[in-house]
């Protein structure tokens, strides 16, 4: 393709004006004619972006195709099979299919007998979500977990996830679908998510893989909830420990340490450790919507006695917090040797709490995780709750409960609970674990005349999209105070939404 050819073709003439043109447009045999003009050297920086946008969707559209070839290859299979042996060596025919496959895409067995598998599901079962993938509005791996995740459900409950999902899944990237994937499974099977989480709980095991250069990687796969508890505690011991030329992360490793190996005696935690009566410092706690209505406010509830279940023997060691809609629990303080106590944090609705709903929670750092769970871990000994408002039309946070805080500690409670994560777009990072940055920046020289230090001017930033924000030329921040929307603009001149998190979901 020349410049000379795509002059024929009714569209943009130069290659800047094409990639804009080919990042929307829907792929196909025609556009596809066009990408050779996408040349990097005669592409501008804003260019180049279009580009890899327009290159994505035109890989969304190949690797449908390729799903279906892969498909109709293993009903093909299936066909050839005598009747009488078909459900007796569906397995074995399958194989010698995945062989053929593996030798022509110089793929292992494993994995080309996976794109067969995803192929399959995607052509019987998620035809709307193939129909993404082929029009480039999601990316290969998000239709990979659509298949990975819905999985565990029948046939109708299914589609009912994948309906749910098509309208949210072209503005999300993969790791937000899969949480997404998560949260609506627990809807739509709420007991045979309890079910599959009882199942999995019995398979808890510890974990010891050798690393190179004298490492190892060592660990546990455990309910979530207990992992919460055991990070947090992690968090808490580290802070109570000097610098000493080591980063956050070493001295993660070496509070671990510390509470494992000297945990049968408390007097000997890792030199240079808090004395015991010095708290330490402690995130927002969260908590969940309150029942949709015109006016999302109220007393916070008491609870209720009569249907609160046995406590779990196997939960959280240490102090924990939840909170119900209108709650949610802190617990701050030390415990023996000196050591911060731990503090996780569960948003659920309060009708979930009180047993009306079986409706997904949200463990802060995880994810959604079944009622049954949320139950567990708001019952618990120790447990604290705090109650949070929140706008029932787009399920943003409005309001914290400020009675149990400073009104400093109140704005830093509130805009972390608000905003979960660091508010850059696709970032995972906790907001507890973020800066608060001024949206507007603050001016240090007359108060008066810059951004104020309130909820709508603050935001949660990682300190590497802080650092991007404040001294890179060219990003800049707005933030819409009614809808809670962040909108980044890079030096290109693209524009990246980050809306805020949704307690209603």
């Amino acid at each position: 393709m020349t410049e000379e050819t795509t002059s024929e073709l009714n569209g943009p003439g130069t290659p800047d004006e094409w990639a804009a043109y080919l990042a929307t447009a829907a792929p196909g045999p025609e556009t596809a004619a066009v990408l050779p003009v996408l040349d990097a050297e005669k592409l501008s920086r804003t260019g180049r972006i279009d580009a890899l946008k327009a290159l994505e969707r035109h890989t969304g559209w190949i690797q449908a195709h390729q799903a279906q070839i892969l498909a109709a290859l293993e009903a093909e299979a299936e066909a050839e099979l005598p009747a009488a042996v078909r459900e007796r060596d569906a397995e074995a025919a399958w194989n010698f299919t995945c062989e053929e496959v593996a030798c022509a895409l110089k793929l292992s067995g494993t994995t080309a007998a996976r794109r067969l598998e995803v192929a399959r599901e995607l052509d019987r079962h998620y035809p709307t979500t193939l129909g993404l993938l082929e029009r480039g509005e999601i990316c290969y791996m998000q239709a990979v977990a659509v298949t990975e995740a819905c999985a565990v459900l029948d046939p109708e409950a299914a589609g009912q996830v994948e309906a749910v999902l098509v309208e949210k899944m072209p503005g999300l990237a993969t790791g937000q679908t899969r949480r997404a994937l998560s949260r609506e499974i627990l809807r739509a099977d709420p007991h045979g998510a309890e079910q599959r989480h009882q199942a999995r709980k019995r398979e808890r095991q510890m974990v010891h893989y050798p690393k190179d250069d004298g490492m190892a990687l060592w660990g546990a796969t455990l309910p979530a909830e207990q992992a919460a508890a055991m990070n947090a505690a992690v968090d808490a011991h580290a802070g109570t420990l000097p610098d000493e030329g080591r980063t956050l992360e070493q001295k993660r490793v070496d509070a671990l340490v510390d509470l494992v190996l000297n945990r049968t005696d408390p007097g000997a935690a890792t030199p240079g450790a808090r004395p015991s009566g010095e708290p330490a410092s402690g995130g927002p706690t969260p908590s969940g919507p309150t029942p949709s209505g015109p006016t999302p406010s109220g007393p916070t509830p008491s609870r209720p006695a009569p249907s609160r279940p046995a406590p779990d023997r196997s939960g959280p060691g240490g102090p924990i917090t939840s909170g119900p809609t209108t709650s949610g629990t802190t617990t701050s303080g030390t415990t023996a040797g000196g050591r911060s106590a731990a503090v996780v944090q569960v948003t659920v609705p309060l009708d979930v709490l009180i047993g009306d709903s079986d409706d997904p929670a949200q463990l802060k750092g995880y994810g959604p995780i079944t009622a049954g769970q949320a139950r567990r871990i708001a019952f618990a000994k120790g447990t604290v709750w705090h109650r949070l408002i929140i706008e029932p039309k787009t399920g943003m946070l409005i309001k914290t409960d400020p009675t149990t805080y400073k009104p400093t500690a109140e704005t830093e409670r509130h805009v972390i609970a608000r905003d979960a994560y660091c508010t850059f777009p696709t970032c995972r990072m906790p907001a507890h674990r973020c800066d608060l940055d001024h949206v507007e920046p603050f001016n240090h020289y007359d108060r008066a005349a810059g951004g104020q230090t309130v909820p709508e001017n603050l935001g949660a930033l990682c300190r590497r999209h802080h650092r991007m924000k404040t001294h890179h030329p060219g990003w800049t921040v707005k933030r819409d105070s009614r809808t809670g929307t962040t909108t980044w603009t890079a030096p290109t001149g693209h524009k990246y939404t980050n809306r805020p998190h949704d307690y209603r979901h």
